[in-house]
């Protein structure tokens, strides 16, 4: 396997990998980076043709770990190097990846992946192995997902300690835009105006530490989330400014604001006891697998251990 990007979730991907048994190489823009990981006993170069030449050489699956802007670089390089790799990504939107990948020609050996998962900290001493146990991996089930590719991808994150959610990418996007970047620009708008406050900083506690963690996430990786999954996060946005501001009018004319607190207590009332049932008695590669895989999903499914592939003994 070939992880291209050594930060935090690319850095954490080849830590885990490399414990389950892998065979895995790395590249990295940052020297320092590759530095550290090469010190830490893994394999990984500054060499972007080198590491892909040998991806090549090995048919190996190809990680996609680096922030959107700099996708159009690396996928260059592969459509050049090796175009008939299986790819993957772990990038949190999935619709602007998939055009990306479609305009260099790649998409038949292509299936997109977001790890569900991070923390504020960033670059390859922020990684680890442990980061994927127990978390959702969302691996995209589109109209022309290769069964193949989408079995590789499944075992990688199953390897890793994760539970995979099937997805379509569409269905995706408008989820991350509602649990993850959404609350990005929430604990912004937060932090901002806490800051407006002079004594704000010297009372606060948990409710604003807890509320404003991401804000410490590094300001070009929320920004490249954020206007790549746009049309969602508008939608999202929208949503919560009319509550806001119903919430506002409320206070305005000494009413109560009952209607949101008791609405937002239940929606996390109903997360909390959220179950995810097994998705067991689905064939990759069988008649409409795909969107059975996108039903299954919808309703919470997940994959704990690897389905079936039609023609394959085990």
């Amino acid at each position: 396997m070939c992880v291209l990007g050594l930060g935090l979730i690319g850095g954490s991907l080849l830590r885990a990998a490399t414990a389950a048994g892998r065979t895995v190489f790395g590249y990295n823009r940052s020297v320092d980076g590759v530095e550290a990981a090469s010190a830490d006993g893994f394999d990984a170069t500054t060499g972007l043709d080198e590491a892909l030449t040998r991806a090549a050489d090995t048919g190996a699956l190809i990680v996609l770990a680096v922030p959107m802007p700099a996708l159009a670089t690396m996928l260059d390089h592969i459509r050049a190097i090796a175009p008939n790799c299986p790819l993957t990504d772990v990038v949190s939107v999935k619709g602007a990846v998939l055009r990306e990948v479609q305009k260099f020609g790649l998409r038949p050996r292509f299936v997109g992946g977001h790890p569900m998962t991070g923390t504020a900290h960033s670059g390859w001493s922020a990684g680890d192995a442990t980061l994927f146990v127990g978390a959702p991996w969302v691996i995209s089930v589109d109209d022309d997902v290769d069964a193949e590719v989408f079995t590789l991808v499944q075992n990688l994150a199953l390897d890793c300690g994760s539970v995979v959610v099937p997805a379509r990418s569409d269905e995706h996007d408008a989820a991350a835009a509602a649990i993850s970047h959404l609350p990005h620009l929430l604990a912004e708008a937060l932090a901002v105006t806490a800051a407006d406050v002079p004594l704000a900083f010297a009372l606060a506690a948990g409710s604003f530490r807890d509320g404003t963690r991401v804000a410490a996430t590094a300001p070009d990786l929320v920004r490249a989330m954020c206007e790549a999954n746009a049309d969602h996060l508008v939608t999202g946005l929208d949503r919560a400014i009319e509550l806001l501001t119903e919430a506002r009018t409320h206070l305005a004319t000494h009413t109560s604001v009952a209607d949101l607190v008791e609405a937002g207590h239940a929606a996390r009332v109903r997360y909390d006891s959220f179950r995810r049932p097994d998705i067991l008695h689905v064939t990759v590669g069988a008649p409409q697998w795909r969107e059975e895989l996108a039903a299954a999903g919808r309703a919470g499914g997940v994959i704990r251990s690897a389905l079936p592939v039609l023609g394959s003994r085990g």
